[in-house]
């Protein structure tokens, strides 16, 4: 069974609250964000999560609303549950990190949307599906 270390409980309650800052903030932050609520929740629910927190960052931080990607988003959020249900359990999140080195590759999500399809102004407002390879879903 996957956990969350101490460590990550506080990272996640610290961006939630605010506490962590956009320059830190990178795509292996984001991972471990959704590493955290997948441990708690189906993925459904950490997608919610994921929404939530996301856009309270944003707003937070005078970002524009227009930054946040949903296809980005929920596709994470299944890529990451796909590494979980095909790994050993973990004990925390930088665990599960180093025991899936390929999650830290931001532009895996190329093998399964193309471009134009990623980067459209539709992906970015609403879940769109994989135009090239489908993602895994576990527990969806």
């Amino acid at each position: 069974m996957h956990q969350s270390s101490a460590d990550d409980r506080r990272f996640r309650s610290d961006f939630e609250s605010g506490r962590i800052r956009p320059e830190s903030f990178d795509h292996r932050a984001h991972i471990r964000l959704a590493y955290t609520y997948l441990v708690e929740n189906d993925p459904d629910g950490a997608l919610t999560l994921m929404r939530s927190a996301l856009g309270g960052f944003i707003a937070r931080n005078g970002i524009p609303a227009s930054k946040y990607h949903e296809t980005l988003t929920r596709a994470w959020i299944l890529a990451v549950r796909h590494f979980m249900a095909n790994g050993p359990a973990t004990p925390s999140a930088d665990a599960f990190i180093a025991s899936n080195p390929r999650m830290l590759d931001s532009k895996i999500m190329m093998t399964h949307y193309s471009a134009a399809a990623l980067f459209s102004p539709e992906a970015r407002e609403s879940f769109v599906e994989p135009d090239l390879q489908q993602i895994p879903r576990h527990g969806a």
